[in-house]
């Protein structure tokens, strides 16, 4: 996603022709003043996206930050502060707020996942489970947290799941099919195929090459198991039922990825709010 482009189509998708209410309020060689305050706690995300947007908006908008992009906020801290034309800085509140916000809740229950499984060596993963168009700002607040992005979308992985295996006939069809594709196509592409037993796992390691297996829905004892079978060159990854209670065993089980879902399509945002400062 081009972010000059988003920020674009969102600032003209709130204002439109014009934000009239800032505009009948005052005239627009005021000059007003704002803070950022935080009104919860958590990880802050979204400054950088924030001063972009904002300066691409009005570039005469001074801005002052307190806080950094992963920096741990309570109740009442200041994140930044404007200084500028009125008019501009209420026309974009909103838009920042709503991405710091989603950006913040993103990355603080991206910090919470990592401090569980802090002492392992798992990589806590993103999926593609996010708002469209938003994939991007949702992924860099992952990043933000201390997590790590899986594929960015369809073209960058090959990622054979369930319906992919079942359409196909199996994982050896799948498999097959996929390496011809890349083979004809002259596409150097991972490839990641994902097992729901111990049957599907012994097939596919029999195939080979394949970069990553992603064991869909194991137990943690039935993870235990199935990780001991799997060649030293094949990455492992771990999804599908782990929940914030559980992903601490999963992890202590020695797998090298467990992706989440939930840090994109569960979070609860973040409270921020824009004052006046006269």
């Amino acid at each position: 996603m081009d972010l000059n482009a988003f920020i674009k189509e969102a600032l003209n998708e709130d204002i439109g022709d014009g934000d009239h209410t800032s505009l009948a309020c005052f005239p627009n060689n005021a000059i007003g003043k704002a803070n950022l305050i935080s009104k919860d706690i958590g990880i802050i995300a979204g400054i950088e996206l924030a001063k972009k947007i904002i300066c691409t908006y009005d570039d005469n908008i001074y801005i002052e930050t307190f806080k950094k992009d992963g920096d741990e906020i309570q109740i009442g801290d200041l994140i930044f502060s404007l200084n500028g034309p009125a008019q501009s800085i209420l026309s974009i509140e909103r838009l920042f707020l709503n991405c710091m916000q989603r950006m913040s809740g993103i990355a603080s229950q991206t910090a919470k996942i990592k401090q569980l499984v802090a002492h392992t060596d798992v990589t806590i993963l993103d999926t593609r489970k996010t708002t469209p168009l938003f994939r991007e700002i949702e992924k860099w607040a992952v990043r933000i947290g201390g997590g790590q992005n899986h594929r960015f979308g369809l073209f960058d992985m090959v990622m054979i799941k369930d319906n992919h295996v079942d359409f196909s006939g199996g994982i050896k069809n799948a498999i097959i099919s996929v390496k011809k594709y890349l083979e004809e196509n002259n596409k150097n592409l991972k490839i990641e195929v994902e097992v729901r037993n111990q049957s599907e796992l012994e097939e596919a390691i029999q195939i080979g090459g394949v970069d990553r297996i992603l064991f869909d829905n194991f137990s943690p004892a039935e993870l235990n198991i199935a990780l001991a079978m799997v060649p030293n060159n094949i990455e492992t990854e771990a999804s599908g039922g782990i929940t914030i209670e559980t992903i601490k065993e999963y992890a202590e089980t020695g797998v090298q990825f467990i992706s989440v879902g939930a840090l994109t399509h569960s979070y609860k945002s973040i409270d921020l709010s824009l004052k006046a400062n006269f």
